[in-house]
């Protein structure tokens, strides 16, 4: 059985309830933006995004620069928005709810956020 799109109902009620998530210019998927403390974080994010994806067999559209991760959701069978796209949204919302993925971050240059970012790094370190 086909996986219906939203309507346009559901759809304006799917984004008042989803925080920071926007609705992509040709209405065919939502769009997210998140920034860590640094790579690790950002990685150990989207390791938690994957098991996710994993479970509900449902995977996003993704991309990682550093500390930042970009997701796109989008049900490709239904030609654009399901509930499939709602409910990750939620559930990855929820991972950053729990609190744990930006504050708890171990990186090979020392502990915590500081120590990862470029310029508090030494400088032959930051040429790897």
């Amino acid at each position: 059985m086909p996986i219906p799109p939203l309507t346009t109902n559901e759809l304006s009620t799917a984004l008042a309830e989803l925080t920071g998530w926007a609705l992509r210019e040709d209405g065919l998927a939502i769009d997210r933006s998140f920034k860590f403390a640094d790579f690790s974080a950002a990685f150990a994010f989207m390791t938690r995004v994957a098991l996710l994806a994993e479970k509900a067999d449902h995977h996003p559209e993704w991309s990682n620069v550093y500390n930042r991760v970009e997701i796109t959701l989008t049900t490709h069978d239904a030609g654009g928005l399901s509930r499939h796209d709602v409910a990750m949204a939620k559930a990855i919302d929820g991972l950053l709810d729990q609190g744990t993925v930006a504050e708890k971050s171990q990186n090979l240059f020392g502990v915590g956020p500081a120590a990862a970012r470029p310029e508090a790094r030494p400088a032959a370190a930051r040429e790897n």
